[in-house]
């Protein structure tokens, strides 16, 4: 695969969105900064003794009301932080876009087609200063990610293998039920150009409708195991429901980074990539990772979003 850019896409200007990111921005400094205990002041004139607040209609109203909820949420999230042991407090993002950016296969990553095969891309075309969290496979169940994740208010997706989730689904619904999205990474995790069509089939099409099954929606998103794919997968994952196909642009461990682009960095809409994993498997736990994939995220100055906002 090439170690190339992905061109921005989108170049209509929301300025609604970039007024909010910069107020998002300003109150999760603000948060990380301010909240060692107690809630401390709203901001705003208070009213009267005896006299109602005035709530502001329309649109300022409701960038006021939002900025609040952001606010709080943030120092929640400060609260968490120091919990469990994270360099900084993650930025809030900001509002996601009212229309989702069109995706296109990256250059480099075209498949015998054309556009009529679900899109493989690493980065979202975004402006917006955000990454996306995805987490695959399923061996590893640590309840501490769960309640991690939760308290920190921090988004990510779940690709998963049946033949390391069959053991314990109950995770994944606990997982599900906390608003993460389960999408499909085949049923066995098997090198799929390697395969043949049927094969292929019963491996993407077999786990869209085991998912299905158990957790009641079918998925929307696929990625392949190792990233790797030819005509056929992509021709099958369309057939069976598939709408895209993201892949990643770095890669996170408990202990550093690793980058497809050659200016190993982050840049706006990057999807990271990361796995269900402990210590059996590597340098630390699932918390340990999160850790240090937030201490990147956040020390560079981008928020984690929801993937699903987006695409």
């Amino acid at each position: 695969m090439q170690l190339v850019r992905q061109k921005d896409k989108t170049r209509a200007h929301r300025g609604h969105v970039v007024l909010i990111a910069l107020l998002v921005a300003a109150l999760g400094s603000g948060c990380a900064a301010g909240t060692s205990g107690g809630s401390g002041s709203s901001g705003g004139a208070e009213p009267a003794p005896g006299q109602q607040a005035k709530e502001q209609a329309g649109p300022a109203g409701a960038l006021s009301g939002y900025v609040a909820r952001v606010k709080r949420a943030q120092a929640e999230r400060a609260v968490a932080a120091k919990k469990w042991g994270l360099a900084k407090t993650p930025l809030a993002a900001p509002q996601p876009p009212a229309v989702k950016p069109k995706l296109t296969t990256r250059k480099g990553f075209e498949a015998e087609g054309g556009e009529s095969l679900p899109p493989v891309f690493t980065t979202v075309p975004t402006r917006d200063k955000v990454v996306f969290l995805t987490i695959d496979d399923g061996a590893e169940k640590d309840p501490a990610l769960l309640r991690m994740m939760s308290e920190l208010k921090i988004p990510y997706s779940a690709f998963l293998s049946d033949y390391v989730i069959n053991d314990n689904y109950d995770y994944f619904e606990q997982m599900q039920d906390r608003g993460v999205s389960l999408y499909n990474h085949t049923l066995n995790h098997r090198y799929l150009p390697g395969l043949s069509y049927a094969e292929q089939k019963h491996e993407i099409c077999g786990q869209q409708t085991r998912l299905e099954k158990r957790y009641g929606t079918r998925p929307r998103l696929f990625r392949p195991p190792y990233g790797n794919y030819n005509k056929n997968t992509l021709r099958i994952a369309r057939s069976c429901g598939v709408k895209a196909v993201p892949l990643w642009a770095s890669e996170a461990f408990p202990d550093h980074m690793e980058w497809r682009e050659w200016d190993r960095d982050l840049h706006p809409g990057d999807i990271i990539l990361t796995h269900f994993r402990g210590r059996k498997h590597w340098k630390g736990s699932m918390p340990d990772m999160i850790r240090q994939v937030m201490k990147t995220v956040t020390g560079k100055g981008y928020a984690v979003a929801k993937l699903e906002d987006y695409v």
